[in-house]
């Protein structure tokens, strides 16, 4: 089918979905895309027999080249290499060409046909499988061992480390590594040493069993009882056991990070090397700071080497610092905050977080000149005040939270940047020109949205349109993101916008659907537009029917049980679960239960936003008992926060507010002013105790 006829058809679904209508055209449309539709439910099943006998009524469908795939990629073990070539050849230059290509390779890989291999890796586009990296570095070490260089080798450490579970490529890739002595022992060890942190027993196993397969077998029974495998080791002999005892240290960690301190303390730091006590010191300080924990400094204070520890690591020691204010001043403790973030990779210290609190360590480091200062005194402070200006000038801008508050803390007030200029008609033709942009569209706009995303994905970050290697440009992504905003497929408008660095386009990157409904229950209830939205993008990108994982549902995201709870509170008669995704309904819902939550924090809005997130019990525990702690930084206090996905999400929904104030008022905004400070817990019942 053609482009043109697939925009047609996009816009008459996407006019169609966004007012809940069935047209006779969009009726007869549904009859075409069953076949494809009923494919996509075999392919869940893995039902073989069933794709098979579809594939003939999806010819000339639109979305064709998903059911060849779905239909080829379930036999692919049995498949003839000319029949996976004449796939790549019928579906040249498009994601799923690609796609299989991926599947192809990783079954030549299994299988060591090494020339195979190296004949398709070629012609692979994606290159973001990282068994398939390993595989092609191996095959490079495999042709040449004596000329394997340190980049190929680092090659291989990299993606194996980065790996959450085991694959044949990185393992064998590591293991022919290891035994070429190319690859260091120490390297499989720390390799063990991520996964156990991690908690994934197997994956240290698989590690283990490269240089010490004696041993591997007790890696399960270090992790299921650390303490009593512990108990059971008498001296450590051996660079194996020693091993070990630092692995059931760290799971012991995970769990009792104050017995794991006291077990090394007692028994185990004589026998271990300073290398590998830094390292068990490392992972019970961030474990006890993760847990927030009055202690966690004097744990991190015994090791002796910061460059000993990982990154993460080194960023809960930050954290840490920053919370432990010092009296009587309340300021974070600076010297250790700069320490822990200077010693971080030159990829960790680039973070803009790590840039942003680098910046403000310095500034607060800053020593106090007397009246009449030295040349040189004089010269050392403006030397470190430039250095973190420089820092903060590095990733000022409106593009996230700490771009945001370094920013201000320059001085300058947070305002919507100016917009490009005007897409041209040339630019808006390339992009509804599109094949992958095409079809990425219509499979998200029929239900297939996973599958719509990775296309659009691939077509905006690998390819031009004609499906050649190479991504799009700042203007192109801009055409492509106004395609989405079009078609009003939201998340791959902002997500598509946001990729731009110098042409930023506010409108598309901050949309505000349903701004009439939005702007007149805001008001009904005194909440404030901008965090509302800034909330919804966060939460759904604006994606009505979308569902978490755990049953959150609605562009509000609202658990069944909250919106039940809520809607007795608000008094909304008749409310009934399957409402839960109506826009009105789950705004109302989400809206009520959120200004419940901000009255219940006293109107912090990081306070709310966390409350939101993870629930209003975990962000009260995560504040200082009453009267014991300092008034924070909310900034400071969000950075703390021991969830990832939570501290990730209240950064995100306060800057997306910022963002969507200035652009509602405007006005310039602060970031600070609406954080605002986090003192400890109030004793006594909260306002809502029932507050779900």
């Amino acid at each position: 089918m053609r482009v043109r006829s697939i925009l047609a058809l996009i816009g008459t679904l996407s006019f169609a979905f966004t007012l809940g209508v069935a047209s006779p055209a969009v009726l007869a449309q549904t009859q075409v895309d069953e076949p494809i539709l009923e494919m996509h439910r075999a392919q869940r099943a893995g039902d073989r027999k069933r794709l098979s006998a579809l594939l003939p009524q999806v010819a000339g469908h639109p979305l064709e080249s998903w059911g060849a795939y779905w239909e080829l990629r379930a036999r692919l073990e049995q498949a003839t290499a000319q029949e996976v070539q004449d796939f790549f050849t019928r579906y040249a230059g498009s994601y799923q060409e690609d796609r299989l290509r991926n599947d192809w390779l990783l079954l030549l890989g299994a299988r060591k046909d090494w020339p195979a291999f190296t004949n398709e890796y070629r012609r692979f586009r994606m290159r973001d499988d990282r068994e398939l990296r390993c595989y092609a570095a191996l095959i490079e070490h495999l042709s040449n061992p004596g000329a394997t260089s340190r980049d190929l080798v680092a090659e291989v450490r990299v993606n194996w480390h980065a790996q959450r579970d085991v694959d044949n490529g990185c393992q064998i890739a590591a293991e022919a590594l290891v035994g070429a002595r190319k690859m260091a022992v120490e390297d499989v060890w720390m390799k063990a040493r991520l996964a156990t942190e991690a908690n994934r027993p197997r994956m240290a196993r698989a590690a283990v069993e490269i240089v010490a397969p004696e041993a591997a077998a007790q890696v399960a029974e270090l992790h299921s009882n650390p303490a009593r495998f512990l108990a059971g080791r008498a001296v450590a002999v051996g660079q194996v056991r020693k091993e070990l005892v630092l692995l059931a240290l760290i799971r012991m960690a995970a769990n009792e990070p104050d017995v794991a301190a006291s077990t090394l303390e007692n028994k185990w730091k004589v026998q271990l090397t300073q290398e590998e006590r830094n390292w068990a010191w490392g992972s019970i300080g961030r474990q006890a700071a993760i847990r927030l924990s009055t202690q966690t400094l004097e744990h991190y204070a015994k090791v002796s080497r910061d460059a000993d520890l990982s990154d993460d690591m080194l960023g809960w020691k930050a954290r840490a610092a920053l919370r432990a204010q010092t009296r009587p001043r309340n300021q974070p403790r600076w010297p250790q905050v700069l320490d822990a973030i200077e010693a971080m990779s030159e990829e960790g210290a680039r973070e803009p977080t790590w840039v942003y609190w680098r910046a403000r360590a310095l500034l607060g480091t800053l020593p106090t000149l007397p009246a009449s200062p030295t040349v040189r005194q004089a010269e050392s402070a403006a030397a470190q005040r430039a250095q973190a200006n420089k820092l903060l000038e590095s990733i000022a801008g409106t593009r996230g939270f700490y771009e945001q508050l370094a920013l201000e803390e320059l001085g300058r007030k947070i305002n919507a940047p100016p917009p490009p200029a005007p897409l041209t008609p040339e630019e808006k033709a390339a992009a509804k020109g599109n094949a992958g942009l095409n079809r990425a569209l219509y499979a998200i706009l029929i239900g297939m949205r996973g599958e719509g995303v990775r296309e659009w994905n691939y077509s905006t970050n690998l390819v031009d349109g004609l499906g050649r290697s190479g991504g799009m440009g700042e203007r192109e992504l801009l055409a492509a993101a106004e395609m989405a905003c079009q078609a009003q497929v939201w998340d791959r408008c902002i997500n598509t916008s946001e990729r731009t660095r110098t042409e930023i386009d506010q409108q598309q990157r901050f949309p505000m659907p349903f701004r009439e409904a939005v702007l007149r229950r805001t008001e009904e209830i005194g909440l404030d537009p901008a965090y509302v939205y800034g909330l919804i993008r966060q939460e759904s990108r604006f994606i009505m029917d979308a569902r978490s994982s755990v049953g959150a549902s609605g562009l509000m995201q609202v658990m069944p049980a909250t919106a039940r709870w809520t809607a007795k509170k608000i008094g909304l008669v008749n409310f009934t679960p399957n409402q839960i995704t109506d826009r009105d309904t789950n705004i109302a819902i989400g809206t009520g239960y959120l200004k419940l939550v901000l009255d219940d924090f006293a109107g912090s809005l990081p306070l709310a936003a966390a409350a939101y997130n993870a629930g209003p019990g975990r962000p009260r525990q995560w504040r200082a008992p009453g009267g014991s702690g300092p008034q924070l930084e909310a900034a400071i206090w969000a950075e703390n926060i021991p969830f990832n996905e939570t501290r990730d999400y209240v950064k995100k929904v306060l800057s997306n507010t910022i963002n969507y104030a200035a652009m509602l008022s405007g006005q310039p905004q602060s970031l600070k002013a609406r954080l605002g400070t986090v003192g400890p817990r109030e004793g006594g019942t909260a306002p809502d105790a029932d507050l779900p």
